[in-house]
């Protein structure tokens, strides 16, 4: 399958390129002017049953379990290596495909080989134990593979969610039945390739796209499933944990968040600024962990609300290709959804201090860059998930009120906090209810920092040495010694 610009696009079953299994197809659809980019093969539920039945025969034959850990690790280090070969290729199909900024897809890209490296890395350090039972008796523990791995993927990082769960998958001996976001799927069939090329067995990376109710839900509530890694909406996370339940199976559950930024008087301004900016405003807000909510000091309050308008409207709106701060967000049913929020905001009594509205006269899904300034904790724009560039702005008297609005929330993914107290920044960090607390900038950490959320935020982790284990349980071996010698 080419990395460049084409038609059609199948679906890749078993080491083969095949149509949906009724011919349908699904139109792509470039949001920076809604035209039509390509076409893709529309996955069934009996194309999921195809390519649960081909992960079920590589699990079966034992091909990777009966690898040697280095060959295996060595294989997908070899992914990462072959997929930044083709990072510049794939960034202006990414760009095109998501609409994100071509510096956005690079970094995403870039983010997706190192996966690749930090786990096949790690496929030889998967160890077993020892249990000392005394005289006459050997145990052991030993780490065996789920087996089939179903990842279902979101399409605002398309590209990075699955190379974090399917590296990990891999390094430690499963097969993987990956369903690639109908919006922008594009980028995603590049992992077939990269598999083959570097010599894992057909069946082992299995690749459908389709629409969450039919194929995603078939994969969700697949009976010859072992264990499951989502990221999304809650809603749709608490479907697929009911699928699961009824065949009792793992989930790692990745669901979103309403991330605070909290700033302190005696913060450094300026970096504050670039890190808001970079935290709402990053994908056009179209990220799980985006500090979409600005908790402020009363005593600096409207000094916050000041700089961030000036940097926001000095912001560059436009396609990602052009590497545009803002760019459209990934559908025409997104930006209504996002306007919508906005304008909810202002009716509860919100102050849009900038923004507020789509923007008119642009082809494409694009939305002002939004600050609501004078948002109370009730208020639904503080409460629920916007997912693009809306920030709310909340005034704080005290650390204990400051603590209260950013766990008030049923999220808890991530929170930033902005002092150079070293005393105060502790005393949050220890008290917010979040999985990734930062002090002093978003974002803190990288491949090898486990990721995931507290509350409605999911279960499980990913990233991170934390996150291997998600994909392996453990067997107790047990011998009691018949016989002595001496």
């Amino acid at each position: 399958m080419t990395t460049e610009l084409v038609d059609y696009w199948q679906n890749y079953i078993d080491g083969k390129w095949v149509d949906g299994s009724d011919g349908g197809r699904i139109k792509v659809f470039n949001p920076a002017d809604n035209s039509v980019l390509a076409e893709v093969a529309q996955g069934t539920a009996k194309d999921v049953d195809a390519a649960v039945a081909a992960a079920r025969r590589v699990v079966a034959s034992r091909a990777l379990v009966d690898m040697r850990p280095m060959d295996r690790g060595r294989m997908v280090i070899d992914m990462g290596r072959k997929l930044r070969e083709r990072k510049e290729q794939l960034a202006q199909l990414l760009t095109l495909d998501a609409g994100k900024r071509i510096s956005e897809a690079m970094g995403e890209l870039e983010g997706a080989a190192k996966y690749f490296e930090f786990y096949g890395g790690m496929a030889d350090k998967i160890e077993g134990r020892y249990i000392p039972l005394g005289d006459g008796y050997v145990d052991y523990v030993v780490p065996v593979p789920y087996g089939v791995t179903a990842h279902i993927i979101p399409w605002n990082f398309p590209n990075n969610m699955i190379a974090r769960s399917l590296a990990p998958a891999l390094a430690a001996g499963n097969a993987a039945v990956i369903k690639a976001p109908e919006l922008d799927p594009l980028t995603c069939y590049v992992f077939a390739d990269l598999a083959r090329e570097v010599g894992f067995p057909d069946g082992t990376v299995n690749i459908i796209t389709g629409y969450g109710p039919e194929a995603g839900a078939a994969l969700a509530s697949h009976p010859d499933v072992d264990q499951i890694v989502f990221t999304g909406s809650v809603a749709t996370g608490v479907s697929i944990m009911k699928s699961a339940a009824e065949n009792v199976v793992p989930c790692v559950m990745e669901l979103g968040g309403k991330s605070p930024g909290i700033v302190f008087p005696d913060a450094d301004m300026e970096n504050m600024v670039a890190n808001m900016q970079a935290g709402i405003f990053m994908n056009s807000g179209q990220v799980c962990d985006a500090q979409s909510r600005l908790l402020a000091h009363a005593d600096v309050y409207d000094e916050v609300v000041e700089r961030m308008v000036a940097a926001t409207e000095a912001l560059k709106i436009g396609p990602g290709i052009e590497d545009s701060d803002i760019t459209p967000l990934i559908s025409p049913e997104q930006l209504n959804r996002v306007e919508n929020y906005a304008q909810i905001g202002i009716q509860e009594g919100a102050r849009a201090v900038t923004g507020g509205k789509r923007i008119d006269g642009m082809d494409g899904n694009y939305m002002q860059p939004t600050i609501l300034a004078d948002v109370t904790a009730d208020m639904r724009v503080n409460q629920e998930e916007i997912f693009g560039p809306v920030l709310t702005v909340s005034k704080f008297e005290t650390a204990e009120e400051a603590l209260a609005i950013a766990n008030g929330t049923e999220y808890g993914l991530a929170a930033t906090v902005f002092t150079n107290d070293l005393d105060k920044a502790i005393w949050m960090t220890e008290r917010l209810e979040a999985g990734q607390v930062h002090v002093n900038e978003w974002g803190v950490g990288g491949n090898e920092t486990p990721f995931g959320g507290f509350k409605k935020s999911g279960i499980g982790r990913e990233k991170g040495a934390e996150a291997l284990a998600s994909y392996y349980q453990s067997k107790n071996v047990g011998f009691k010694r018949l016989s002595r010698q001496g």
